[in-house]
Parts: C-alpha cells; structure tokens; sequence
C-alpha cells in the first residue's frame, strides 16, 4: 500500500512536470502573451502590472524557479495560473464550469452502471439467444458509432419527436431565470440527451465484459455445486457469479473520476454545454496554456487518484485481488 502511494505520488510530480514544459512551449513568456493580447483589445497593462506578474510566476529566473513558483501556487493557495482568454485566473474558470460538468458525468456514470449491469447480466444468461445477439449487434453500433454524431441524431430526434429545445442545458427562458424547481426540472430535462448520448459509447464496451466475465463464472465447479444443492437459480446468480463480475464496475472508477473535468468534449461542444470540455478545447485551441495546463494537470491527476480508489475497491470486494496483492508484496 505504501509502495503504491509512493509510486502514485512520483506519477503526480512527473505529470505536472510534463505540465509546466507544455506551458513553456510557445515562444515568449506568459506576460509577454498577455501584454500582445491586451495590445489588440486596445488595452496595455502598467508596468507594476507586468512587475507583479513576473515576480509571481519567476519569469526572470530559471525554469526550475518557475516550477517551483507554479507549483507553490498551486499547492499552497490553489493558483492555478492566469488565463489571458478569460482575462481571469484559471482557478475561476474552471470552478465556474464544474458543476454542470460533475452533474452531467454522475448521471452519464449512473445511466451506464445502470444499462450496462441489466444488459449485460440478462445476456449472460441468455447466451446465443435472439436477444443475446440483438444486444450484441446494438453494442458493436454503439462502439463504432462517434459521440458527435450521436450527438447530432439525438438532438434532431429531441427537436422533432419531443419538442425539446436543443443545445445548451437550460430552455431560452430559463438561462437568466433565478433558481427555483422549474429551473431545475428544466435542468434536469436538458440533462437526458447528453448523458444518454455520452452512457451509450460507456456502456456498450461495460456490456460485453459483464457478459464475459459473468460466463466464466457460470461455468464454474462451484455454480454447478450450488445448483446440485437445490439452490434457488436467482439466489445463486446474485450471491455469487454477478459479485465476481463486477469487477469491471469498480475499475471504471479509475477514468469515470477524470471524466468529471474532462466533460466529454466533443459531445459538449456540439450540445454547446456550458462544461468545462469546451473551455479546455478553447484553451488548447487559443494556445491558453496556463488554463490547458491547468486541465491536463487535474486530468492527470484525478486518473492517478481514480485508479487508486479503483484498486483499493477492488481488492476490498474480491478477496482473489487480496491474495493477490499480499503475493506479490510477500
């Protein structure tokens, strides 16, 4: 356990490492990308501006120094840098578009569990039936299918068959309206086509491998001891052979947690969600670099904390993973 938080812990500093590079990539310093981008406002920053700002980020010294001073800020006060797109700091940016992305990734995360564990479970127990191959043939589709363009069939199916207004997660009267329960309701409606359209490429790949693993264990000794005893068939698929298949539900929590930041892009932006997925596709596109290393630096470390947690669960609900684990530490 040790051994795997130290490990984690050097993973985290090499990320952020490679991190600050990206930031320094572009030719110039970040004042001097600040002061071009004022300039064509029409604006210029006073000189105490630009001093403040090079002693804040050790622009004058050494690339070490400026490591330091970044991830200092980061660490001690949560300063994540300035973003010269937003004209704000990148901690402001990114806390103003998390929660809709939070609420959007749990429910997307949910509806997945939720689809995948039925679907899969009914078809490893009807393997080679009709359904079995019905729901075989909808995974292959919704692996092959991209999200954009699921994106843009559920919007036109949204628009036309339901009278849902499309894009966005609020109705045009609601975006400026106070927060009561018809905003939220509205909120909530808005919520179903991105996390249906985001669910269906999660769930189809979680189907297969639920099916898979729970047919191995059906085909177990000790299933087939179960059932000799008289086991109820019910009984005896929840207690045992699903337990051992859930496996794949806990390892999801290694990338479902960096999903959270990440908002699934495209889906976000073809929807225009106000999510932290299209302002991290603007940071990149804007060469932002403080804000896109900002969020390449929390995505990267939410996967190392996500697959920590993931290995922790797991090794808490198999006792296979234990025995494992304590083998290979002996």
């Amino acid at each position: 356990m040790i051994r795997r938080i130290g490990w984690s812990l050097l993973t985290v500093w090499l990320i952020s490492l490679v991190c600050f590079f990206i930031i320094q990539a572009p030719p110039g310093d970040f004042v001097s990308v600040l002061m071009a981008d004022a300039e064509a406002e029409g604006r210029r920053l006073s000189s105490q501006q630009v001093q403040v700002l090079r002693e804040r980020y050790a622009l004058d010294a050494p690339w070490y120094m400026q490591y330091w001073a970044w991830i200092t800020g980061i660490i001690t006060v949560g300063d994540f840098g300035y973003s010269f797109r937003w004209n704000r700091p990148a901690t402001e940016v990114i806390l103003e578009h998390l929660p809709f992305t939070v609420l959007l990734a749990g429910g997307s995360l949910l509806l997945t569990w939720i689809i995948a564990f039925a679907i899969g479970v009914f078809t490893a127990v009807r393997r080679y039936s009709i359904s079995d191959y019905l729901f075989t043939f909808l995974g292959f589709i919704g692996l092959s299918v991209p999200n954009f363009v699921l994106a843009l069939v559920f919007m036109y199916i949204a628009f036309r068959y339901f009278g849902m207004s499309v894009g966005g997660l609020f109705s045009p009267d609601m975006v400026e309206a106070e927060w009561s329960p018809a905003k939220a309701w509205d909120l909530m409606r808005h919520l179903i086509v991105p996390a249906l359209i985001i669910a269906t490429a999660g769930t189809a790949g979680l189907i297969r491998i639920t099916r898979a693993n729970l047919s191995d264990e059906l085909a177990q000794p000790y299933v087939t001891a179960a059932r000799a005893r008289g086991q109820r068939e019910g009984v005896l698929l929840m207690r045992y052979p699903v337990r051992a298949a859930m496996n794949p539900f806990i390892s999801t929590v290694g990338y479902a947690i960096p999903s959270v930041i990440s908002g699934e892009v495209i889906v976000s932006t073809v929807l225009s969600l106000p999510t932290t997925g299209p302002v991290l596709l603007g940071a990149l596109r804007n060469q932002d670099m403080y804000l896109a290393g900002s969020f390449l630096l929390i995505l990267g470390v939410l996967t190392v904390i996500g697959t920590v947690i993931s290995d922790l669960v797991l090794a808490w609900a198999d006792p296979r993973v234990r025995r494992q684990h304590s083998g290979a530490a002996s």
